[in-house]
């Protein structure tokens, strides 16, 4: 008796029916009523909102550790700390009352010496002037002679937003404030107090000086300028906060001056005009875009 022939039909239902296709059926059918699930289970009422957030992920050691391994911003987050409980049971400083300055207060005995031997002040006055004649110079040399024009574009962008913020909120000038004709601005003319641009240049010319490893000159420009914040503070020529924001203020404007010089510098493009591809069509295309592409760099083949 012969063997029953399996129809076509039948032999595809066989195929279908096998157990490996089967549950790879049933496992993509199964992977997807899970994420169904999940989705529906996040979009209802937000219980899966912080399930991957970074801190569900913290273990103990994690926890403990950030001391030993962060021990900078656990400082600053103990005095946001502290400085909240203290800017919140502080009292303010009465519209009738002159600021309160803890630069001031530091630098009280300096003062009544200036204040009672003017000669000394004005002494120390001129020697400041040297000073910030030397940061001029500086930063004027690095464009001019060295071609190196960061400073000076620093210098720039840190003495127009001086002057915006300066003129925007004018703040008096402190109580007891020791002048001299021989101070900068010369003539003991007014000035802006919000931020100091004496401490801002310093730091400027300082920064440039360690960029090209001149490390003993900018030592020396940081030494310098220490004393001339002193100074300023005994001589009521500026407040602490002005000295501060001034130190913050360098250092913001050279990085924007660096970020300004690298989004000028384009990259290098081969442009070879119809002129020069088919002046001679003897020379070879490649001895053209060598050509090309050594002019646009200025070497030699």
């Amino acid at each position: 008796m012969d063997a029953p022939l399996h129809t076509p039909l039948s032999s595809l239902n066989h195929r279908h029916n096998q157990k490996p296709n089967g549950c790879i059926i049933d496992g993509v059918k199964a992977a997807a009523k899970m994420e169904g699930a999940d989705k529906k289970k996040k979009g209802c009422g937000g219980r899966g909102l912080f399930e991957n957030a970074s801190f569900m992920k913290w273990g103990t050691e994690d926890v403990l550790g950030v001391a030993q391994h962060h021990p900078i911003p656990c400082c600053f987050a103990a005095s946001l700390l502290m400085f909240m409980a203290v800017e919140y049971t502080l009292r303010m400083i009465p519209p009738s009352s002159e600021p309160f300055d803890l630069g001031f207060v530091a630098t009280r005995p300096l003062h009544r010496a200036l204040e009672s031997r003017p000669n000394l002040n004005t002494l120390l006055a001129g020697l400041n002037t040297v000073f910030v004649g030397m940061q001029t110079g500086y930063i004027l040399w690095t464009w001019l002679v060295e071609g190196r024009p960061r400073a000076t574009i620093s210098a720039l962008f840190m003495f127009t937003f001086r002057g915006i913020l300066g003129y925007s909120t004018q703040l008096p000038l402190p109580q007891g404030f020791l002048g001299s004709g021989v101070d900068f601005p010369v003539g003991n003319v007014s000035f802006f107090l919000f931020y100091s641009g004496h401490v801002a240049a310093s730091v400027i010319a300082s920064l440039d000086m360690r960029r090209v490893q001149r490390w003993e000159l900018a030592r020396t420009f940081d030494a310098l300028n220490v004393l001339q914040f002193v100074r300023l503070l005994a001589t009521r020529g500026h407040y602490t906060i002005d000295l501060a924001v001034g130190v913050g203020a360098g250092i913001l404007f050279d990085s924007l001056a660096g970020k300004y010089e690298e989004s000028r510098k384009m990259p290098t493009v081969i442009s070879i005009t119809n002129g020069g591809l088919f002046a001679d069509a003897k020379k070879p295309i490649w001895d053209v875009l060598n050509a090309s592409l050594c002019a646009e760099k200025g070497v030699g083949r």
